[in-house]
């Protein structure tokens, strides 16, 4: 399965989105799904902690697993299209393992590093990336994993337990926001678009990494057999968890698809809006700015 994703994974396709809605009422309509139940609102937003309380200590690796490692590559290029600099204000939401936000930190060392050997008496203006997740269980993880990397005592990483929805951060106050396989786990996605434009500065770049619908006929049946078939029975005999990867799943065939998602940005208040899919759309990265 990793060598087909492999071989369609060449095929990238980026698209520009045009909205193609003015007002269409989907865009604003409440979800309540969990998965392919429907449930009250209140309701969702403690059965997806249950998920990833469940799911917390065995994400990393159930994400290697279930991707063939790709999960990898699709946050590097994530980070790569941030491009982040020394002194800049980042929030990662739903990130609470930390996997994107340690190379993003990486990534400004990296530059800090170069721009301190060509010029000796630069001094890089305080960085802080935000770790932002509803879930304290994957923040505990994630500091964990912190310690282990050796970033255990970093000051540029801050550890906030919160809600996408409900930001505890100030207008204009940061200069970039990802979220990575988290916003179709909200309740409410355009509460949380809102939010990730209320609180990014002007130029403030908008990323996100999600689970996304296959265009390929071919290839949408041996995904669909993988992701119904495979991956719940993976979670039973790695996670002893079969229900939470069932319901993780059924989230994604539930989530907009790449076109209506970019509509839903857009109406967010971001301009330039873009996606691209990665491996036939398996993943899309979408993207816009705050102007």
């Amino acid at each position: 399965m990793a060598t087909a994703l492999r071989l369609i994974s060449r095929g990238l396709r980026k698209n520009t989105f045009v909205p193609l809605y003015n007002s269409c009422s989907f865009l604003h309509t409440h979800s309540t799904s969990f998965g392919y139940k429907e449930v009250k609102e209140e309701e969702k937003s403690r059965l997806v902690g249950n998920v990833f309380t469940s799911v917390a200590t065995n994400y990393d690796l159930m994400n290697d697993l279930m991707s063939g490692g790709m999960h990898r590559l699709w946050k590097e290029k994530l980070v790569s299209i941030l491009n982040p600099f020394p002194g800049m204000k980042h929030l990662d939401v739903a990130g609470g393992t930390g996997d994107v936000a340690f190379r993003i930190l990486e990534s400004i060392n990296d530059v800090g590093r170069r721009a301190l050997r060509d010029q000796d008496d630069n001094v890089p203006e305080e960085t802080q990336i935000f770790v932002c997740d509803i879930n304290s269980n994957m923040l505990t993880v994630g500091k964990k994993r912190a310690q282990e990397r050796g970033f255990g005592e970093d000051k540029s990483l801050v550890w906030v337990e919160g809600d996408a929805e409900e930001l505890k951060f100030e207008d204009n106050s940061m200069d970039g926001y990802t979220i990575a396989f988290g916003i179709r786990n909200v309740t409410h996605i355009e509460k949380a678009l809102a939010e990730a434009f209320r609180v990014l500065k002007r130029g403030g770049r908008f990323l996100c990494l999600e689970l996304s619908h296959v265009e390929l006929p071919i290839f949408k049946e041996l995904y669909d057999f993988y992701s119904f078939s495979v991956i719940p029975v993976i979670g039973e005999l790695v996670a002893g968890d079969r229900e939470s990867y069932q319901y993780l799943v059924e989230s994604v065939r539930r989530f907009p698809t790449q076109e209506k998602f970019g509509s839903m940005i857009a109406e967010a208040g971001f301009q330039n809006v873009e996606y691209e899919n990665l491996v036939g759309g398996v993943v899309a990265i979408h993207s816009g700015i705050k102007f």
